[in-house]
């Protein structure tokens, strides 16, 4: 079990092998939930929604191509 030690300031530094564990790095951030039996447990808050801006692409515009000699194939509905 790992413990860390509480400054003055309310500091806490999370113990290097708990860090690895949960692929923490600085500037990572932790939320602290309170459970029912009032303990309280910290999860690494890995990503943001807002971080996922830009990877999806907005929609294009559709592009209607009319052929000026369609194929009698396509006349015909063939």
């Amino acid at each position: 079990m790992a413990t860390a030690r509480l400054t003055t300031q309310g500091r806490i530094t999370i113990p290097a092998q708990v860090r690895t564990s949960l692929g923490l790095a600085a500037g990572d951030h932790i939320e602290f939930v309170t459970l029912r039996d009032g303990s309280v447990e910290f999860l690494a808050k890995t990503g943001s929604v807002h971080a996922l801006k830009g990877l999806i692409c907005k929609r294009s515009k559709t592009i209607r191509v009319v052929s000026p000699n369609p194929s009698p194939d396509l006349i015909k509905g063939n």
